[in-house]
């Protein structure tokens, strides 16, 4: 899922803060009715965090009675798309014959390797009566060795993520390892996501575990060292460096990252590889219609970008 054709995002101000490389303010589209897209990944100045090449922060918003998300089949290639809501429910169809819904605290991850087409649409009573919408859109890269791998979903519960609970502090490991506990999800690269809740006065310190982490601030304000930080910011750190994040007041935020990836990736539109070549291929075969259809969404397809 893409929501718009988003120009980088901008860093933000300097800040006093050692181990801050730098914040990223993201780009802000409004598309009607009070539903608004942020888009932190890439930026011009962080192109990745870990695996992570592109990152969308949706909503709050609420949907109207008779309308809802929908997002028609498209296509994606050299990713895995994960996504994670806070609020509300997203009906998720893909070429693999996949259909179905997602809901706050689960994760959808589907890898596209080679390639894959999906559609997100808000359904049944959802549409009907209006539903609020709230969450994440990321992607994450897929190894050079992975990248022609043959596409994949997997659905994963709320109850099979570790929930780490003390003195103030509730997070959830929904991928890779943090604070000792570890994410059931399966994946090709060192991957690290967080979910965050922390209560006014309380810390929580971010190691250095992870050579490439990043911080979004969902709700709230948090301190490091000094400098504030409110919602809708990535904070990217430098490697080695512990940090710390104090909550000015209760916060909702996010930390991700892992290892650095294993060379440069391209991005264009839906499409993400190491290889030039390989996204004009894609380009041509979307254009040509040679990836397979969305069973029980096949009639509307989101057509290729003119540029």
């Amino acid at each position: 899922m893409s929501f718009f054709p988003g120009q980088d995002p901008v860093a933000g101000d300097a800040y006093s803060c050692d181990a801050l490389a730098h914040v990223v303010v993201p780009r802000t589209v409004d598309l009607g009715d009070g539903f608004s897209v942020r888009r932190a990944l890439p930026s011009a100045r962080s192109r990745m965090v870990g695996p992570f090449i592109f990152f969308d922060h949706f909503g709050p918003a609420e949907f109207r009675a008779g309308t809802g998300l929908d997002v028609r089949p498209h296509p994606h290639i050299g990713l895995s798309t994960v996504t994670y809501l806070f609020d509300g429910e997203i009906m998720h169809r893909d070429s693999l014959g996949t259909a179905l819904a997602i809901r706050p605290g689960e994760i959808n991850w589907m890898t596209a390797g080679r390639g894959i087409v999906h559609s997100e649409r808000t359904h049944g009573t959802q549409r009907t009566f209006g539903s609020p919408i709230h969450g994440l859109q990321m992607w994450v890269a897929l190894p050079k060795a992975h990248e022609e791998t043959a596409p994949a979903f997997a659905h994963h519960a709320t109850s099979e993520f570790p929930v780490i609970e003390d003195m103030g502090k509730t997070v959830r490991v929904v991928t890779g390892s943090l604070y000792g506990a570890i994410s059931p999800v399966p994946v090709l690269h060192e991957t690290m996501f967080g979910d965050v809740v922390l209560k006014a006065g309380h810390t929580l310190p971010i190691d250095a575990d992870h050579e490439e982490r990043a911080l979004y601030v969902v709700d709230g304000t948090i301190d490091i060292a000094g400098d504030t930080f409110e919602p809708g910011r990535l904070l990217v750190f430098k490697p080695g460096d512990r940090i710390t994040v104090t909550a000015a007041s209760d916060t909702h935020f996010v930390v991700l990252g892992g290892a650095p990836m294993d060379g440069p990736r391209h991005i264009w539109w839906n499409f993400v590889s190491s290889s030039k070549d390989r996204i004009e291929q894609a380009k041509a075969d979307w254009k040509a219609g040679h990836f397979d259809k969305v069973p029980g969404d096949e009639i509307e397809f989101i057509p290729l970008p003119e540029k």
